[in-house]
């Protein structure tokens, strides 16, 4: 496969560049709240290109502001790249293996922070708009809610956005190709548990007891059933029990408890609150047939992401300029995998676009699944993202004609 195409020279010629800083985050990667190198990266680029930027926001957070040559269209639009790693330990596969035991960028949100500063770089020598453009670095995407917190901290109230835009390389689509669709693309995922409470015995006088195993197995076999029956068979939805956990470790003892852990994903909010509250009312039911008591948690982890109609269209559009028509996917198939990004296009209207970077080589890193020990970012791809932001802020804040 040829060489990931851009349209400008000055960004092709930044790749090198932008790849030896994405590998240095590669070898350094900090999870939730804790991307000091990254940050601290993001940071000193910024401040040697002349860009002025605010540090603190959702912690380890940076928002870097950079204004166009002309700033009276009143626009303002925001990018956003994470910055996270996950706990894995990374096989030693590549020569920028992480250097940190049982932590690694198994997402490529090392890329994506990459691609933000290329974008940084380019626009502040460019400055091809009339506008502001709020480039936002964030922390703890994985499953810790980054984005509120920045969005806590005042990310919109300090910097405001029109819209806001992310994007995600995604290993299953080859290099030079794009996808997006209208509505739901990423589902919200959310975690629950139930502790059941009966009583222990032997193990020859189930009678006596009141058994949270078999109580525990009731629950999980009627939960699969909430999807067929209570969802809309038009809409998607999972509920997966991730962790079944009941027993002292003798075979002739019948536990006090037994622990379920789980997984919903959905993509309407009105389907995450009614199987939210269905989960809770299955499980207490049947343990109260039993005569057991629950105790049940629920944590909304991420929002669904939801991308708008219109910033959709617009955003095929430069896709579909860039790497062409016939390698642009304007309505895929939604993923039940969740993103964070989903709270910003909550509050804001935007758009979320998946950036292929499969090559022909099915063992190749780049062809790995997101969160795989063996997976690393295509730095390929990089010209792309940078292109793609880049567009995005020129069409939506274009210069006007000066008079003469």
């Amino acid at each position: 496969m040829s060489e990931t195409p851009t349209a400008r020279n000055s960004i092709a010629a930044m790749k090198d560049e932008i790849t030896a800083y994405r590998r240095e985050m590669h070898k350094n990667p900090g999870t939730a709240y804790e991307e000091i190198f990254a940050s601290n990266l993001v940071a000193d680029k910024l401040t040697e290109w002349g860009i002025p930027f605010e540090r603190g926001l959702g912690k380890t957070g940076i928002v870097a502001t950079i204004t166009g040559t002309q700033d009276n269209s009143g626009k303002a639009i925001g990018l956003r790249a994470d910055m996270d790693a996950l706990d894995i330990m990374e096989v030693n596969n590549k020569d920028h293996v992480s250097q940190i035991p049982g932590k690694m960028h198994g997402c490529g949100h090392d890329g994506h922070t990459a691609i933000m500063l290329g974008v940084a770089k380019h626009l502040s020598g460019t400055r091809n708009f009339n506008g502001k453009v709020h480039l936002i670095f964030q922390p703890a995407e994985e499953g810790q809610r980054g984005a509120k917190a920045m969005m806590d901290d005042g990310l919109f109230l300090k910097y405001p956005c029109d819209s806001v835009y992310g994007l995600h390389n995604w290993p299953s689509m080859k290099r030079g190709t794009m996808a997006i669709r209208p509505g739901p693309i990423m589902a919200a995922s959310d975690r629950f548990r139930i502790y059941v409470q009966g009583r222990g015995g032997h193990a020859a006088m189930p009678d006596k007891t009141i058994d949270p195993i078999v109580i525990a197995a009731q629950i999980t076999l009627a939960l699969q059933t909430l999807i067929s029956r209570k969802v809309d068979p038009v809409d998607s939805a999972v509920i997966t029990i991730t962790n079944f956990n009941g027993g002292t470790g003798a075979d002739n003892v019948i536990p006090d408890d037994t622990a379920l852990f789980g997984s919903v994903r959905t993509f309407k909010p009105e389907t995450r609150q009614m199987l939210k509250k269905k989960i809770e009312d299955v499980a207490r039911g049947i343990a109260e047939s039993y005569g057991a008591n629950i105790d049940f948690q629920y944590r909304e982890v991420i929002d669904p992401t939801i991308n708008d109609a219109e910033a959709t269209q617009f955003c095929a559009d430069i896709a579909k300029e860039i790497v062409g028509t016939e390698n642009v996917q304007d309505n895929v198939a939604p993923c039940m995998g969740g993103e964070d990004f989903g709270a910003m296009i909550m509050d804001r209207p935007g758009a979320y676009i998946w950036l292929g970077q499969g090559e022909e080589d099915p063992n190749s890193n780049h062809n790995q699944g997101l969160h795989s020990p063996r997976y690393d970012f295509n730095d390929e791809i990089i010209p792309t993202g940078i292109e793609y932001f880049t567009r995005i802020i020129e069409k939506s804040m274009p210069l006007t004609r000066q008079a003469t």
